[in-house]
């Protein structure tokens, strides 16, 4: 597919979807990694990851397309065009566009480590629960500015 026919997509979802014109351009960015598309509130433009379509066809393009209009039209239209808005949600629902993209099969899902690690300040007692390690030379207690030291580390299965 090219920025052409891409254009002429989201044209035409636009209007049987929403009952209204696009009147900006869409086209794929190659630079977008892991995201479907986005909406530029700036220029009014949306820009579209092509892998998706590469990888998992028309109709999840279709559906990111949707995605991306429902923001590009709430804007326009000065309502609530974020995520977490309740026209947001209620526009997705009523075209059938997803909340989420589908994950890539070619992206390896990253494995967060499962470790926990201990400190303790060695004046109140104070003890602290981190996932990453903290420069005890640098930073100090909290509650007391007292000297922090690391107690243990635990490894969850």
């Amino acid at each position: 597919m090219e920025q052409q026919q891409l254009q002429l997509l989201v044209e035409k979802i636009s209007v049987e979807s929403f009952g209204k014109p696009f009147l900006h351009q869409a086209s794929f960015n190659p630079r977008l990694r892991s995201t479907g598309g986005r909406y530029l509130l700036g220029t009014h433009n949306i820009e579209i990851n092509r892998k998706y379509y590469d990888q998992l066809g028309e109709q999840e393009l279709i559906g990111i397309i949707k995605h991306e209009l429902c923001h590009y039209h709430l804007h326009l239209e000065g309502k609530g065009y974020q995520h977490k808005d309740q026209d947001f949600k209620h526009l997705l629902k009523k075209v059938g566009a997803p909340r989420f993209c589908a994950q890539l099969p070619d992206i390896k899902v990253k494995r967060t480590s499962k470790r926990i690690l201990l400190y303790q300040c060695t004046k109140c007692h104070q003890s602290y629960r981190r996932k990453r390690s903290i420069d005890t030379s640098r930073y100090v207690c909290g509650k007391c500015r007292g000297k922090l030291t690391k107690i243990k580390e635990i490894t969850l299965g």
